[in-house]
């Protein structure tokens, strides 16, 4: 796992409010006061220009790259790290709904359409129906089962892992599942 950086100073930043021009008339021509206060200011700068910003470190489109990363973990995105910028942050922009559907189709297909950029191909045993009749027949299959399948340009084991991690993260709890990765299918230039 690597190590989120963290934000520091910023040579030259001027500070909104400097401490300096807020000191006692007797400190106003104090050369050593208004150094020492400067020394502050821009200590203080980058602290004041992030509160200044803060609404745009919570959105995923505006924030820095390394703080979308870590506002994904508040927010329970299923992100691995590896995945594009773009990509990152639509998984964080995305996450409160994705929790909203989780554990349906619509949940998961939208959960590894995020983090593959493929829709896959899911089958399951459920189903629904309605009859006037009493007792009448179960729709689906008496045994539950998903199946999952993505095919990508060019698969790797990796990409069966990930893929295999997010189902069991995005399935329902009760469901047993499999998942395929497969290479799509190239169709020769004409």
């Amino acid at each position: 796992m690597t190590a989120i950086p963290y934000r520091g100073s910023v040579d030259g930043l001027g500070s909104p409010l400097p401490l300096g021009a807020m000191l006692p008339a007797v400190f106003a021509d104090d050369d050593l006061a208004q150094r020492f206060v400067g020394g502050l200011d821009e200590v203080l700068a980058p602290i004041l220009n992030v509160l200044d910003c803060l609404d745009g470190y919570f959105d995923p489109a505006l924030a820095p790259a390394d703080f979308a990363r870590w506002l994904g973990t508040w927010v329970g995105a299923e992100t691995d790290g590896g995945e594009p910028e773009p990509r990152l942050r639509a998984a964080v922009a995305a996450a409160v709904a994705l929790h909203r559907v989780r554990g349906t189709p619509r949940g998961l297909t939208e959960a590894v359409r995020l983090a593959f950029g493929v829709a896959p191909e899911i089958t399951e045993s459920g189903g629904a129906d309605w009859n006037a009749r009493p007792l009448g027949p179960f729709p689906g299959a008496p045994r539950p089962r998903l199946h999952v399948t993505l095919r990508l340009p060019e698969p790797t084991p990796a990409d069966t892992h990930r893929l295999d991690s997010l189902v069991a993260a995005a399935r329902p709890a009760h469901m047993p599942y499999t998942v395929e990765v497969t290479a799509t299918e190239r169709t020769p230039e004409t």
